[in-house]
């Protein structure tokens, strides 16, 4: 259950969140990457991309989490920085683990890229 005394979680954790659709109003337990740091969560916010089974269609930018273990998946996953969301971090139900340092940097540049900044 969310408390309003989630403690900030940095950038690369895996966490469980009810993650909103794009295309209808609803939402579905999944995991995602938080990619935002303190300025964010300083403004009471936290950003997250969107993770999913490997199996799915892959679309330009997913990136392979190759260590699913340390990243506490039990399926091979994708980060699909495609897929971002702003949500208060009371939403956030668990951490489950971390992103490999790898992983996590070829995650923010594929946003850095997609939002245009140098």
């Amino acid at each position: 259950m969310p408390t309003s005394e989630t403690p900030h979680l940095p950038a690369g954790a895996v966490v469980v969140v009810p993650f909103p659709y794009s295309d209808r109003l609803a939402e579905k337990r999944r995991p995602a990457v938080i990619v935002s740091g303190g300025a964010v969560a300083e403004a009471g916010y936290v950003w997250i991309a969107m993770i999913t089974s490997a199996r799915n269609t892959r679309i330009a930018g997913d990136v392979r989490i190759d260590d699913t273990a340390s990243a506490g998946l039990g399926v091979a996953s994708v980060v699909r920085p495609l897929k971002l969301a702003c949500i208060e971090p009371a939403r956030i139900l668990r951490r489950v683990g971390t992103l490999p340092d790898d992983t996590a940097a070829q995650v923010y540049a594929t946003i850095r890229s997609l939002v245009g900044a140098a």
